[in-house]
């Protein structure tokens, strides 16, 4: 196995039917377009100011230059494969592409982690891949709208040290490495397992009084190690990307963070569902792992919006339920930490 067996190959053996071969056509063409991406990114400056802030997306976000290039490069490779509307986390509203009844439809964030391009951080791009609704009655937004558990595939490229796409077709998560020698994907990793036991978590602490008292419960006794409830040292992780995350998570276990708070705008948390939420929750579960809100499983939610914001939580399986556990039981019992008390280390 490994890498004697590239993308293509994998496609043409799992696309035996007039019913899956769509969805392999749509995962060549996102690969090939994460092809020039990562050229772009390989050269750095040298391909022009791609981490300069050219304007802002309909949310109010930033965009830089790499934003704008990775969703035309996207957009211009989907519209010639079996795809019906396109949803892209930097356009207001979805877009036709002029195939009414092709039977898929596309959500993409095209540049996760953008604010690191000029730091040489991993960024990504994330796709979800949905069926074309029968129910949309001429609203391209409705097509979007389905619970990520009816997701056909999802996955990511994540541009690093070197560039890998993972994916997820509902039959396993599995990690294709692009080599440089021949510009083919190879699968390096087949049947990607998070450990379901962990010692790491990642989350911003600079917004830890605003989070709610389950959130900070749970990182407080994280933080008290061996001395407290848990009976164990853990490590904080927190890189900006969430691409990065979930690849590390992927690779050797953890837990990822980012709930709603009281913060204006953040009440119902950050993260988008389409384009963030359900491919990266398919991503989780395939590969034995979890990922919810807090209060219920992400697949399990129904979009109302095609910008809408929810807050993700996932990684190793036994953290997550634990966390739902205390959500469900609204416990909040761990001692805070000197560190963040309100009269602490860096409290008077």
């Amino acid at each position: 196995m490994g890498a004697s067996i590239t993308l293509n190959r994998y496609l043409d053996d799992w696309a035996k039917t007039s019913d899956t071969r769509p969805t392999a056509e749509v995962v060549r063409a996102i690969a090939g377009a994460g092809k020039v991406i990562s050229g772009l990114i390989a050269q750095g400056q040298l391909a022009g100011p791609l981490g300069m802030i050219v304007g802002n997306n309909s949310d109010g976000d930033q965009q830089k230059e790499l934003d704008c290039l990775a969703n035309a490069q996207l957009i211009d490779t989907l519209k010639a494969s079996p795809v019906a509307f396109i949803a892209s986390e930097e356009l207001g509203q979805p877009i036709a592409t002029g195939k009414p009844d092709a039977p898929l439809c596309v959500a993409i964030d095209p540049l996760d982690g953008s604010s690191n391009i000029d730091t040489n951080v991993s960024v990504g791009t994330i796709f979800s891949i949905l069926p074309r609704s029968e129910e949309a009655n001429g609203s391209a937004n409705l097509h979007f709208f389905q619970p990520g558990s009816k997701q056909l595939g999802a996955g990511y490229i994540i541009y690093g040290p070197h560039t890998a796409l993972v994916l997820t077709l509902g039959e396993g998560t599995h990690i294709f490495t692009l080599d440089p020698g021949d510009g083919q994907f190879k699968l390096t990793k087949a049947n990607v397992q998070v450990p379901a036991q962990t010692r790491e978590f990642a989350i911003n602490a600079s917004n830890y009084r605003h989070w709610d008292k389950v959130i900070r419960s749970y990182i407080d006794e994280c933080l008290e190690g061996t001395e407290g409830h848990r009976g164990k040292d853990f490590n904080t992780r927190w890189i900006a990307s969430m691409v990065a995350e979930c690849h590390r998570i992927l690779m050797r276990g953890g837990i990822f963070l980012y709930p709603g708070d009281d913060r204006l705008g953040y009440g119902k948390g950050r993260l988008r569902l389409i384009y963030e939420g359900n491919p990266v929750a398919f991503l989780m579960e395939q590969a034995g792992g979890s990922a919810i809100t807090g209060k219920m499983r992400i697949l399990d939610v129904v979009p109302s919006d095609i910008h809408q914001r929810v807050p993700l939580i996932f990684g190793s399986s036994e953290e997550v339920a634990l966390l739902q556990g205390n959500h469900d039981t609204k416990r909040s019992t761990g001692h805070r930490s000197p560190l963040f008390s309100r009269r602490g280390l860096f409290r008077t």
